[in-house]
């Protein structure tokens, strides 16, 4: 089992959390207390993803959570570089549409500053089910 780490980078006004390893439920304690971290530190936070090897529904369900407090509370919260595969509930639940995912950090912090097309999911994203494109 790959060993879960956190980082968290300050970037203008907003944080990007890095999670590298395996998002479950022996670790969604630890999950949920980095995000409120990153949280208190700014309103816009952004997850990268990129590194997560696998993710459960405990995982979803954290950030879940603090999507909606953060948007509650007038901030933003969005997801970079989630694979398909681990967001495919938040497809079904229809929660993909308003939860903003990007493709990279990069691209997140863009749109937050106003410089961005919009998120990932927004018109001309892919559709739930098309494959990830892969290079080669």
């Amino acid at each position: 089992m790959a060993e879960l780490r956190f980082s968290m980078e300050t970037h203008g006004t907003a944080v990007v959390v890095s999670a590298q390893g395996e998002l479950d439920i022996t670790s969604s304690q630890r999950f949920d207390d980095f995000l409120s971290e990153a949280a208190a530190a700014s309103d816009q936070v952004i997850l990268d993803m990129s590194a997560v090897d696998f993710m459960d529904t405990t995982a979803l369900a954290v950030i879940v959570a603090h999507w909606r407090q953060q948007t509650e509370e007038g901030g933003a919260f969005v997801l970079a570089g989630a694979r398909y595969r681990y967001t495919k509930a938040l497809w079904i639940t229809g929660l993909a549409d308003r939860l903003p995912m990007y493709d990279t950090p990069a691209e997140a912090l863009a749109a937050l500053a106003g410089t961005g097309s919009g998120a990932a999911n927004g018109p001309g994203a892919s559709e739930p089910g098309e494959p990830e494109a892969t290079a080669g």
